[in-house]
């Protein structure tokens, strides 16, 4: 097992993982920007090593500086918790490079699953379903046309190295596709420095359903479950629950089956999640793969009690997974707090925290790194806190939200906190009546 464990990230992740080492007995360095100097994690970690200033370029994304501080501190190795460099292939190969343990999955995983045509081409000879679409990078306008017709509307271009809806577009009428496709264009060259983009059926309805996975580094796969991701804006998710409303036992034995035979196309090692699109008919197809620990890990952990940090990391220290494929027995629904106005088009809203209240009691998490007297950086990701309630059932896990939302109060700046209070009280969200694109037509009042 790992001495000590330096954690290349900030924020609620940062904490997260800090506790697991600790729980482990494992030693922790964390690193940070001037800007995170009063962070918890600097406060609660056993080191902690400054490597640069607030932009993220300068600090959790130098790589360089983020090497310099595991080698000043004898680190055997680093968790890069989600965002900045999880999925760097580069960041874990550099590790493999000065023998630091990368607590992830090897560069060549990394790679067959970031790029979005491999990954598709892989799924395909894995006899995962996929959407139906172009079989390589669209080359011109005529072909994209062309390609459409043979499909129909409404399609969708895609950023082949895209993330948060960048570089996509959905296209309803041959007329919009010219515009759409070059747009998309510019958008990923911009935002990946890839203009590569390819084009799929648009699944009109659709759920966002993904299935956690875990690999060993003994060829052996399990799935932990789903989450339901389908509420979200802008393609940015905003609540997770386990299990999905929509889920059936057949459909979640189909899709457990399908996950398991995409992570074992790479042969993957660590924790990892296949993300779904699934139509209102239940057919269901490979979105994506994730190779890291994703936000919303907590929502599997309580509904099937299990560390999801600590296999993580037994996992890159050689330890063999059991194998066992698990089904959730309880319900767990997750809300995440962003420093956002919802009231103006949920403009991050950074600043300092005067008076906080973080609700309690039975069946409720909060992860969070904030506290009273915290300022929130206008540098990185708006959330501060995700609060998960869990119960017997889905209808009582809602009401456990709102009672602990009811709760939370966060004073100095504007939070999604009203936003979530009212989806909870929602007839169709109780109902479990939602779509990826539900919040388009949700009402703040």
């Amino acid at each position: 097992m790992f001495k000590k464990i330096l954690i290349a990230n900030r924020g609620e992740i940062a904490l997260r993982v800090l506790r697991t080492c600790r729980e482990m007995g494992i030693r922790t360095v964390a690193v940070y920007s001037t800007a995170d100097k009063d962070s918890l994690h600097v406060r609660f970690a056993d080191e902690a090593v400054c490597i640069g200033k607030p932009q993220s370029s300068d600090s959790y994304l130098n790589i360089q500086h983020i090497m310099a501080a595991a080698e000043i501190t004898n680190a055997d190795a680093i968790h890069p918790g989600y965002g900045f460099l999880a999925e760097n292939a580069n960041f874990s190969e550099i590790c493999a490079q000065y023998h630091i343990k990368f607590i992830g999955p090897t560069p060549e995983m990394i790679r067959a699953m970031g790029d979005k045509i491999t990954a598709k081409e892989t799924m395909i000879k894995a006899g995962v379903p996929v959407i139906p679409g172009s079989e390589g990078l669209l080359q011109s306008t005529d072909e994209a046309k062309q390609l459409a017709k043979e499909m129909g509307y409404p399609v969708i271009i895609k950023a082949t190295a895209g993330g948060g809806g960048k570089g996509m577009r959905v296209i309803w009428a041959e007329s919009e596709l010219e515009h759409a496709y070059n747009t998309a264009k510019i958008e990923a060259a911009a935002s990946f420095k890839n203009d590569g983009i390819y084009m799929e059926k648009f699944v009109e309805e659709p759920r966002h359903i993904e299935i956690q996975v875990a690999g060993d580094q003994f060829g052996k796969v399990c799935h932990l479950s789903e989450r339901d991701c389908s509420i979200q804006r802008r393609h940015q998710k905003l609540v997770e629950e386990s299990p999905s409303p929509f889920m059936t036992s057949e459909l979640r034995q189909a899709m457990g089956e399908a996950a398991i035979k995409a992570a074992s196309a790479i042969n993957y090692e660590s924790v990892g999640t296949i993300e779904f699109l699934v139509d209102k008919h239940r057919n269901f197809y490979f979105m994506e793969m994730n190779t890291r620990i994703q936000v919303e890990h907590g929502v599997t952990e309580e509904v099937i009690s299990y560390d999801l940090i600590k296999e993580q990391i037994k996992i890159a220290a050689g330890v063999p997974i059991s194998g066992k494929n698990y089904e959730p027995t309880i319900h767990a629904i997750e809300c995440r707090i962003n420093a956002e106005d919802p009231y103006n088009d949920f403009r991050p809203c950074p600043g300092k925290i005067t008076v906080l209240h973080t609700p309690g009691g039975h069946g409720v998490r909060v992860d969070s790194h904030i506290y009273a007297g915290y300022t929130i950086p206008p540098y990185y990701d708006s959330m501060i806190a995700k609060v998960i309630a869990v119960a017997q059932t889905r209808e009582e896990a809602i009401n456990t939200m709102e009672r602990a939302l009811s709760e939370y109060v966060i004073e100095g700046v504007k939070t999604t906190i009203p936003f979530h209070m009212q989806l909870m009280k929602n007839e169709d969200f109780r109902k479990g009546n939602f779509t990826t694109k539900f919040i388009e037509s949700f009402k703040l009042v």
